[in-house]
């Protein structure tokens, strides 16, 4: 069996906010396989990429992921920056989706057999104020949804636009939102995205504040250009940390792991180089006790990978999950996971589990990637990250 040719989909949903940026890989045996790239609105450099690694992939067995993987890293003689661990990312899922139809077996079932029946997962919750946060809180329990998600919001106007971002207000007004929704929801567990959003001092004092809430991890509190930072991090908060989702390969998790400065792994499959790259995280995270929460705010085809790796790993906290699977893009991905009652999994099916419409995917792509997130400004104009 060998791969024939790499279409690639940018695509918008015709029936819900968003889009997807999936690739699919052909074989000469009629078999193919479904990939996702993890940041969207790199898609003409993304695109580009894919194209040039298609140089190695067309023609190859799709089984050898590792050769493939290893040359795809390494061939260009510097190793590969975030733009080509993307577009390694999405190869390497769709190979190992071919790898499991090719013997008509689930993708977790070639990593090893599953360790469990189902993933828990947690969903974004939001609201343009606290209290329209609490009752999108309060929606998702009563749907079944055990946890609840949400990030480090602006301190001046709507909390779901861009606006001002003051990190000594931004403290107060995080605490706020913690203490409204523990209040309502005593039993609901609290991921809180800081999203990188503010400096690290801050971000400790904001982590102590919150400690009376106990949530099950606060995520992204600093930036990640430099990991040697989350030790001061670690060494002054008492909260578990949850880091990872912009590192594009096991490199980028070295410190935080080995030094134990971070509590849950946030590998994105789509990020940091497929299934192949995430098993390798997984296994040496678990060496250190450290649990993976995959980042997933993607679409079916990277929930459908993340769920397959956490249905074949021990150490898994929880899993992202934004939306219910099957709830959306529904024209485009007519068979996704399945989910209910707050957990997620991967039925018994050959590969991901996932199905492509290409007619609906041609019929909603779009060229247009030249998107940036939306600007967050300090107080004095100053930029900050979203």
């Amino acid at each position: 069996m060998k791969v024939t040719e790499i279409k690639q989909y940018r695509v918008q949903d015709p029936k819900g906010r968003g889009g997807y940026y999936v690739i699919k890989i052909n074989t000469d045996a009629g078999i193919s396989g479904l990939g996702e790239v993890g940041i969207r609105g790199w898609g003409n450099a993304i695109e580009s990429a894919i194209d040039h690694l298609g140089e190695i992939v067309i023609g190859s067995d799709p089984w050898e992921t590792e050769r493939l993987w290893q040359i795809m890293f390494r061939a260009g003689f510097f190793p590969a920056d975030t733009v080509y661990s993307c577009a390694i990312s999405a190869i390497d899922i769709a190979l190992w989706d071919i790898k499991g139809k090719s013997v008509e077996k689930p993708v977790y079932k070639l990593l090893g057999g599953p360790v469990r029946d189902k993933v828990i997962c947690y969903p974004h919750i939001g609201g343009a104020t606290i209290e329209k946060l609490v009752d999108s809180a309060k929606e998702h329990w009563d749907k079944g949804w055990k946890f609840a998600r949400w990030h480090q919001p602006p301190t001046h106007g709507d909390l779901t636009e861009p606006g001002i971002l003051d990190p000594r207000d931004g403290i107060k007004v995080s605490v706020q939102a913690m203490e409204a929704v523990r209040t309502a929801l005593p039993d609901i567990q609290i991921c809180f995205d800081l999203h990188t959003r503010i400096d690290t001092t801050h971000a400790i004092q904001m982590c102590r504040e919150l400690e009376p809430f106990k949530p099950f991890f606060v995520e992204d509190p600093i930036r990640s250009e430099n990991a040697a930072s989350y030790k001061k991090v670690s060494e002054k908060v008492n909260l578990p940390i949850a880091a990872g989702e912009q590192w594009g390969s096991k490199w980028g998790f070295r410190e935080v792991i080995e030094n134990e400065w971070i509590d849950y792994a946030r590998i994105d499959l789509c990020i940091a180089g497929g299934i192949t790259e995430a098993l390798k995280i997984t296994h040496w995270a678990e060496t250190h006790y450290i649990d993976i929460v995959p980042h997933n705010p993607l679409g079916p085809v990277s929930a459908a990978a993340c769920v397959q790796l956490c249905m074949a790993s021990t150490n898994v906290g929880v899993q992202e999950m934004p939306r219910q699977p099957g709830t959306f893009a529904t024209d485009l991905f007519p068979q996704q996971i399945e989910w209910e009652d707050g957990y997620a999994w991967a039925p018994d099916v050959p590969g991901l589990g996932v199905e492509l419409d290409e007619d609906v995917a041609a019929a909603n792509s779009v060229t247009d990637s030249k998107s940036f997130t939306p600007r967050l400004l300090r107080s004095d104009g100053a930029f900050t990250n979203w």
